[in-house]
């Protein structure tokens, strides 16, 4: 098994989320690799080594930790770089409401599938004022199309057929195997006509191939209302990468924040788990971080591996120990500077204590 710790926080979060995954009973080979900024300088620059990749292509299944995202410069992102060079064109993030978290909304139980490798985060790009970005601008004048301002930086959206396939698909397989009774398919097909309009057309296509299970549509502006105003309609929505990433953070806030909201891509025989969350690097090394995120990543890991006495295990423990309310960090309780809030590692102690009284 692939242990990634990833950088800032993420050690601390992978270490105390190893300790509960061995605290279900469950015996795991772990193989450590290390990517992120704590690897460039070694690396050439290069945060995802490629020996990290072959490893995770030989096992087929990793843990990950959060790994820096640079804004606006630096390299573009290693979970970017991970999707594309394995091929994960399906990332699931579950979103779960449990008892006892701070949050305006109860029994919220979504599930955001995200397609990976195309849309926006494909990364076609053109830098305002460079060559290319001119002649691809004359381009569109000629073509008929007009832009207010030609000092433009511009990006490309590509949407297939064969992705919008693949992660409808992958949609509806994921809601007949967990029991899902419905497939919402989210775009915005009133205004980009021949990407989303694609998208949106391919998605009926399998939806009427995949008549056994419910299917309806939403434009994303909608959608993100119908979210916070009728959240019990929903189930598993199917979206466009950028959508995707934008929803799912949506639906994050609703069950109380990215410290509970795990994730999971997949491709061909390979699955990575993550938390969705970023890697916070200001409270590195504070022993201060919420790992319930990436925890109830390990959770899927397990399920995906069919340990699932050890997964509903591990959920209930994690559950129980939200319940109490007095083993959680800062973010759980009802102040954030409760004085109360304990830390990531004390977290993990909670939760492998409330796991040996439900293995045992």
């Amino acid at each position: 098994m692939i242990l990634i710790p990833g950088d800032g926080t993420g050690p601390e979060l992978t270490e105390a989320t190893r300790r509960v995954l061995e605290a279900t009973g469950v015996d795991f080979d772990w193989d450590v690799r290390h990517a992120g900024t704590d690897v460039m300088e070694e690396n050439d620059g290069n945060p995802l080594p490629g020996e990290v990749l072959d490893a995770i292509r030989e096992t087929g299944v990793a843990l990950k930790g959060p790994i820096t995202t640079p804004v606006g410069g630096g390299f573009r992102s290693v979970n970017v770089a991970l999707r594309k060079s394995l091929d994960l064109y399906g990332q699931v993030r579950p979103c779960k409401t449990y008892p006892g978290v701070r949050t305006r909304f109860e029994h919220v139980d979504l599930v955001v599938i995200r397609e990976n490798t195309e849309d926006l985060y494909a990364g076609i790009e053109y830098e305002q004022g460079t060559d290319d970005a001119r002649e691809l601008i004359e381009w569109i004048e000629r073509k008929g199309g007009r832009l207010a301002h030609r000092d433009a930086g511009i990006s490309i959206k590509p949407i297939s057929i064969t992705g919008t396939r693949r992660i409808v698909q992958f949609a509806f397989d994921y809601a007949r195997r967990n029991g899902r009774r419905k497939v919402t398919a989210v775009h915005k097909a009133n205004i980009m006509k021949f990407s989303d309009g694609l998208y949106l057309r391919v998605a009926q296509e399998v939806a009427a191939e995949n008549d056994d299970v419910e299917f309806d549509e939403r434009i994303v502006d909608n959608m993100s209302m119908q979210l916070v105003q009728r959240p019990e309609e929903y189930d598993v929505l199917v979206c466009p990468n950028l959508y995707g990433d934008v929803i799912s953070d949506l639906c994050a806030g609703m069950i109380g924040g990215l410290g509970l909201a795990p994730g999971g891509n997949f491709g061909q025989g390979i699955a990575i788990f993550e938390p969705t969350h970023g890697s916070a690097p200001k409270y590195a090394g504070q022993n201060k971080v919420n790992p319930m995120a990436q925890m109830l990543s390990g959770m899927m890991m397990l399920r995906h591996l069919e340990e699932n006495e050890a997964a509903d295990a591990l959920e209930g423990a994690i559950a129980e120990v939200i319940r109490e309310g007095r083993s959680v960090t800062y973010d759980m309780k009802p102040s954030r500077d409760d004085p109360t809030a304990v830390g990531t590692s004390a977290v993990a102690d909670a939760i492998v204590d409330k796991l040996g009284a439900r293995v045992a």
